[in-house]
Order: structure tokens, then C-alpha cells, then sequence
């Protein structure tokens, strides 16, 4: 595996007299193509980390390199064309009048000649399926609409990353699922390395591997079924559990008996399918 982005002993404090770091010698890494989803409660330092990824915060001690590029004055600006993020709440990143005017303004901005600009915003906006939209206001959208115009903004800048700091966390659940099924679209398509910073346990589950936070250190990393199949640890370390999870154990609370393995909501679907009602 080819690692993508990698830190070590990272240590950022928001004031120099903070006694607890926002992060505390902190050190991972993401290999190239991976979806890794980054979980923890509030506080725990998960925004933090997005934002030392593509300099916008500078640690104070430790190392930082994406795509075999050291984080320094020298390659920042090359770093963040490698890097785009995504953010809660995508009133806040439009500029444009229209979606397609939205989706050109990054483009703008690195200089882009517009001969090249227009098909590719067209081009992104196909991959987030938006084309009959490209000539409304965002702001008339609803909010799965106005994330899915956020990625293409940042699709149409071609980075090798995409950070998503808690992007879905506005969004009902249909909103959410809409944007969580475009990425895993785009992300198989461009090969994109996805870096999900989420309060979403069900989010969290779409990803190869979770990286669990708690108090700016990094407490546990695994797949979907090694973090999740913890079961009451994971609820003492803060965090929820996700659904097909918390069904299990109301269903084993009532004496059914029920599969040991972790298991999606399409897994689990299938096996209550075969267990229940195909009999």
C-alpha cells in the first residue's frame, strides 16, 4: 500500500498556554486510494486534524506529508491542489449565482483557461447528477443537492483527496445517503483517497477503515467490523453504535439468537431475509 498522507507526532495547540493539546503527539497514516473515516466526540480533535492536512492550521511540533511532499511554505500551495474538503455546512462555500458559476470558482482561482473550465464543470456535474441544475441558484437546492454541488466543486479541481468535515451532518437521512452514494461513485471512478471526519456511525461504515479520537490522541484504528463489533466498548469510549449493531443486541435482549460477525444494513437485512421471513 502506498501511503498517501502520513503524520507524525503531531502536536497542535489552538493557545500557547492550553494545557490539554488539540492534538497530542499524534501520528497515522492513509494509504493511497483508501476511505478512512475518522470518529471521536466533540473535542476530540477530528476537525483539527482535517485542518493540519492541507495547512490550515500549522502544528507546532511533529511532521506532515501528502503525497511524498513535506507540509512546509515551500509546497503548501501544491498540497492544496492535491487536497480538497468539503465542509458542514455548503451555504457557506458558494460564491456563484448559478450551480455551474459555483462549480468554475475554484478553477478561477488556480488560473484555469475557461476552454478547459467548461467541460469539466459539465463533467462534474454528471458525476454528482446535477446536470439539469446547472443554471439554478444553489441557494434553491435542497441540502443533499447543495453538498452534491459542493463536490463537484471540488471534483472539478481534479485533487487526489477529499476531506469530509462532518459533510453530512445537516442533512436528513435521505440527504445524507444521496451525498455518502456519489462518493462512493466518484471515489471508485478518479481512485480518490476519501478522508471522512464524522459524528455518523452509519457514515463511518461505509469506510475500509475507522480511526477512532478521543482527547486529540489516536485511541483505536480498524475496519468497520473490528471497531464496531465492540459493542458496549465502543459506547464507553463516547461513541454510538451503529444501527444493524443496535438491533443485534435488542434482538439478542429478547432471546433471539444472533450472528457474532459485524454485519452492514444490507447484511443484515439479508440475514433477518433468510432467518425470518423466507421461511
Amino acid at each position: 500500500m502506498e501511503p498517501i498522507i502520513s503524520l507524525k507526532n503531531i502536536t497542535f495547540r489552538y493557545q500557547a498556554d492550553q494545557v490539554q493539546p488539540a492534538l497530542q503527539d499524534l501520528s497515522l497514516t492513509v494509504n493511497k486510494g483508501e476511505w478512512v473515516a475518522i470518529i471521536g466526540h466533540n473535542g476530540s480533535g477530528k476537525s483539527t486534524l482535517a485542518k493540519t492536512i492541507n495547512g490550515l492550521l500549522l502544528p507546532e511540533t511533529g511532521n506532515i506529508s501528502v503525497g511524498q511532499l513535506e507540509l512546509n511554505e515551500e509546497n503548501i500551495w501544491t498540497i492544496r491542489k492535491m487536497v480538497g474538503m468539503v465542509f458542514q455546512n455548503p451555504d457557506n462555500q458558494f460564491v456563484g449565482a448559478t450551480v455551474e458559476d459555483d462549480v468554475a470558482f475554484g478553477m478561477e482561482n488556480q488560473g484555469i483557461p475557461r476552454e478547459e473550465m467548461v467541460p469539466r464543470v459539465k463533467e462534474a456535474l454528471e458525476q454528482v447528477k446535477l446536470t439539469d441544475f446547472a443554471a439554478k441558484e444553489p441557494a434553491r437546492l435542497s441540502g443533499g443537492q447543495k453538498q452534491r454541488v459542493a463536490i463537484a466543486g471540488i471534483l472539478a479541481l481534479r485533487p487526489d483527496i477529499i476531506i469530509l468535515d462532518e459533510a453530512t451532518s445537516m442533512l436528513d437521512p435521505e440527504g445524507r445517503q444521496e451525498v455518502i452514494s456519489i462518493l462512493k461513485e466518484v471515489k471508485e471512478k478518479y481512485q480518490l483517497t476519501v478522508l471522512s471526519i464524522t459524528h455518523d456511525i452509519d457514515e463511518a461504515a461505509n469506510a475500509n477503515r475507522i480511526l477512532v479520537m478521543r482527547e486529540g490522541q489516536l485511541m483505536d484504528e480498524g475496519t468497520p467490523a473490528q471497531i464496531f463489533s465492540q459493542g458496549p466498548n465502543l459506547i464507553e469510549k463516547g461513541l454510538d453504535l451503529p444501527f444493524p449493531e443496535r438491533l443485534k443486541q435488542s434482538l439478542e435482549d429478547r432471546g433471539v439468537s444472533v450472528p457474532e460477525k459485524y454485519l452492514t444494513e444490507e447484511g443484515m437485512v439479508d440475514w433477518l431475509w433468510t432467518s425470518f421471513l423466507n421461511k
